[in-house]
């Protein structure tokens, strides 16, 4: 690991940050706070908090689950918190990595900080930068060096070993031991079977935010760790340089609904022409969609779970075509869809776009083509989704967002009340966040 590298994890203030990025960093808690809420309301979300509550209990329970308040250790919160963001799969990524960093880095980051009563929003959102930059940089690492497609968990261990060893103040030697244990237990897990297989493994999320919390933990008691390769000289070692002048939280996308990236350019082409042309649903014979070759993986129809709906592409453009939306409710219980949705599934028509294919994953693109009863054919042509960066999703977008989320499942009030407390500014105690976060749901 270069000074460099441990000088950014350790040195970097919050008055450090440009103005750009701490708001960005605001809207990635907040954007992943809401995806939370949502996602507790889920039976893997349930399970999850139940082992970390059963099974990471100790004199060092002082870290607490969201939306239950049950207190675990730090590693246990961790896993737990972080799976339930990874339960509704609504939260940031970023292009390259393909990939999310903020769903173990924020979990990672709260339990690390939550046992100092002094902690404040700002401290958050610096650590938070701290995993998003380190993170990000060793999935694009992994991602170059490596054959084979990793989950996240891979490389976002990295960024949550990064905040750990921040928060618990650890020195440069047990910093370097804390990111070499964390690289070689991370769940270096094969990505492409969850999409073909959709359950609760999920991507590994959960189990990345506990390796690096876990790693942070061993490494302050002395445990050591081989050098974490993806941090090292000629492993991408110039994109280590440019730390603190080049920001990767801005590149970080936001999705408008709660599934699988890839299927986002096809929802937002349908979206956008059955709003343009006025297509109602009973005027459409069938739908064909072209996209590239991992999106055309996502190949579930008929959902039995909300783990199938997410990891769906034919299940959420078949619910955009009826509803010209992608509530979340529906991506939680596919179940209640109506006739007319199951009907657009099971006649649509997917297939790979060789030139989509080639130019992803730095631009992911879709084109559908609506095929209707009087035999129009009505297409979209390439279509990229919003929330890239060169296509954000604005804040009032993502409160939006965080109201149809959250509303539902903890109350309206509630929701309007987290709200507040996750816009208040960096000098209030982190605490008072987290206690609103930790109320049951």
């Amino acid at each position: 690991m270069s000074k460099n590298v441990h000088r950014f994890i350790h040195e970097l203030n919050f008055a450090d940050l440009p103005s750009g990025v701490v708001e960005q960093a605001s809207r990635c808690v907040l954007d992943l706070v809401g995806v939370a809420a949502a996602g507790s309301a889920t039976e893997l979300s349930r399970i999850v908090r139940d082992h970390a509550a059963n099974n990471f209990l100790g004199a060092g329970g002082h870290a607490r689950l969201w939306f239950d308040g049950r207190a675990v250790s730090p590693a246990g919160a961790a896993l737990a918190n972080a799976s339930t963001i990874d339960a509704m799969d609504g939260h940031d990524g970023h292009r390259l990595t393909k990939g999310h960093a903020g769903v173990a880095v924020l979990p990672a980051a709260v339990a690390a900080l939550e046992g100092s009563a002094s902690a404040t929003k700002g401290d958050l959102l610096t650590a938070l930068v701290v995993g998003y930059e380190i993170a990000t940089r060793a999935g694009i690492a992994l991602h170059d060096t490596a054959g084979d497609y990793h989950s996240s968990g891979t490389w976002n261990a990295l960024g949550s070993a990064a905040v750990a060893a921040r928060g618990f103040g650890l020195g440069r030697t047990a910093t370097e031991h804390t990111l070499g244990i964390a690289e070689y237990h991370a769940p270096r897990a094969p990505m492409m079977r969850c999409i073909d297989h959709p359950t609760m493994i999920k991507d590994s999320s959960g189990w990345g935010a506990q390796a690096g919390v876990s790693a942070a933990l061993l490494a302050a008691e002395g445990f050591t760790g081989a050098p974490a390769e993806l941090l090292a000289d000629g492993s991408g070692s110039a994109m280590w340089d440019d730390l603190g002048d080049r920001w990767m939280v801005l590149e970080q996308y936001f999705k408008p609904h709660s599934v699988c990236r890839w299927s986002h350019p096809a929802i937002e082409a349908t979206i956008d022409l059955v709003r343009r042309h006025s297509v109602e649903p009973g005027e459409i014979r069938l739908i064909e969609v072209g996209t590239f070759a991992a999106a055309a993986r996502l190949a579930t129809r008929i959902p039995h779970t909300t783990e199938h709906a997410q990891y769906s592409l034919p299940f959420p453009v078949a619910v955009a075509a009826v509803h010209r939306a992608v509530p979340p409710r529906v991506i939680a219980y596919p179940h209640l869809v109506d006739a007319q949705v199951h009907r657009l599934v099971e006649g649509m028509r997917v297939h790979e776009s060789p030139a989509m294919t080639e130019v992803f994953p730095a631009r992911r693109e879709a084109e559908v083509t609506l095929v209707l009863n009087d035999g129009r054919r009505i297409s979209s042509g390439p279509t990229t989704a919003i929330g890239d960066p060169d296509r954000p999703l604005s804040t009032a977008a993502l409160v939006e967002k965080f109201r149809d989320g959250v509303g539902p499942v903890v109350g309206e009030d509630r929701a309007e009340l987290l709200l507040a407390r996750l816009r208040t500014d960096e000098a209030c105690l982190l605490n008072e966040l987290v206690d609103e976060m930790c109320r049951p749901g």
